[in-house]
């Protein structure tokens, strides 16, 4: 019984003597329901420096509250200066107080804070029998109160109208748009594919390659070109057979039908004559080559 009292006298002892040298704060300064803070509590210096942690793991020592959420508790000595610090988030407004805390051998008691609340508490808004001074929530923000909800809501409304339109857009016509462009481009890699062919053939003739084989390539690409572009079977055409077949197809001031008709018949008099073929004259061909595929293309694109 004796030491029973002998220890009550020292622990409220040792609470009289933090309490007269000891600084209490809090961080932040001002704390509402639900914010986590810290509570400071500086101490008197000790002979040697320790810290001793306090978490929710060390059950048996940690303090428990219904109103307050503990965290963390540390106690840093220090020769100084030392300090308490306990890491916690309040639940209910008013003055609370905290549970005996004891750690390191040491106990602390009689700590108090103020919890402040964001609810107004005064009884203006306040639902019919409900008394003086209840705490009320405001009432819900309209629909449209936060900025920029309007042109969202306004915003996808368009958004989905479009969608819809062109849907029923591309179930209409986008079909025969979609084959259009296909053809376009098409044809388009074509002319690019004939344009990098009489690159490649100057190149070869500059090279030395076998000219006989030179003119071969100028025919048969000429004609394979022809083909795709008319749609006509132009690969066994002889070279009169080009003006009549095409007196109707090329028309305008450069004659082209009969420009074809010269065309294949010189390339076919260099190929078949067994004559030493001259550099200049393959040139000159694959020039009027270049030249014939740049037109069409010119009047493709402005179509």
């Amino acid at each position: 019984m004796k030491n029973i009292i002998v220890l009550f006298f020292l622990f409220n002892l040792n609470s009289f003597l933090y309490a007269q040298s000891s600084e209490v704060y809090l961080i932040p300064r001002q704390i509402y329901v639900g914010d986590p803070a810290s509570l400071i509590i500086t101490l008197p210096a000790t002979l040697q420096n320790d810290t001793i942690i306090l978490t929710t793991l060390d059950s048996s020592l940690f303090p428990s509250d219904p109103n307050i959420d503990f965290h963390r508790i540390i106690l840093e000595k220090r020769v100084t200066g030392s300090r308490l610090i306990i890491e916690f988030t309040p639940f209910i407004p008013g003055n609370l107080e905290f549970p005996v805390i004891e750690i390191g051998g040491e106990y602390f008691a009689g700590l108090i804070i103020s919890v402040n609340s964001l609810i107004n508490s005064s009884s203006a808004g306040a639902p019919a029998g409900a008394p003086a001074g209840a705490h009320v929530l405001s009432g819900a923000a309209s629909v449209l109160a936060m900025p920029g909800t309007a042109v969202m809501l306004y915003g996808l409304l368009i958004l989905l109208i479009l969608i819809i339109l062109l849907t029923v857009w591309f179930i209409l016509k986008g079909r025969s748009v979609l084959q259009k462009l296909k053809e376009r481009w098409k044809r388009h890699r074509l002319f690019v594919s004939v344009l990098n062919t009489e690159k490649r053939l100057q190149k070869a003739l500059n090279k030395g390659t076998n000219k006989r084989e030179i003119l071969d390539k100028i025919s048969d690409e000429f004609r394979e070109f022809l083909s795709v572009l008319t749609g006509k079977n132009c690969r066994s055409m002889t070279a009169r057979e080009f003006s009549s077949e095409f007196a109707g197809e090329f028309t305008g001031e450069n004659n082209d039908s009969v420009f074809l008709e010269k065309f294949f018949k010189t390339c076919d008099e260099l190929r078949f004559s067994g004559a030493v073929i001259e550099i200049q004259c393959i040139q000159k061909l694959l020039e009027d080559f270049r030249l014939f595929t740049e037109n069409k293309y010119r009047e493709y694109k402005t179509r």
